[in-house]
């Protein structure tokens, strides 16, 4: 399964590489893709490189859903294994 995070772009660096920041966590990101990124955009980041860009009217359930799924995260109990389990009783 793949994933890409939002991230909000605080600075461009140089062409192809930006500033980026999610939950208060700043990283510098691969803009290659996305040649029209500015500063302030809203962009999905998969493995270090924006994908994609946010359009504004998308923003505000993107931020509603991730914050629902970090809330379900913190609180939940650790995922069980999904190996199946041994039969009981002597093998043939």
């Amino acid at each position: 399964m793949c994933l890409a995070v939002p991230h909000t772009i605080i600075r461009l660096l140089r062409p192809g590489e930006a500033l980026a920041e999610t939950r208060g966590v700043q990283c510098s990101i691969r803009t290659d893709c996305l040649p029209s990124v500015q500063e302030g955009d809203t962009v999905l980041v998969h493995a270090g490189f924006a994908i994609e860009k946010v359009l504004p009217s998308q923003q505000e359930e993107l931020t509603a859903l991730w914050e629902e799924i970090y809330a379900l995260s913190e609180s939940s109990e650790p995922l069980k294994s999904s190996k199946p389990t041994p039969p009981e009783g002597p093998l043939l």
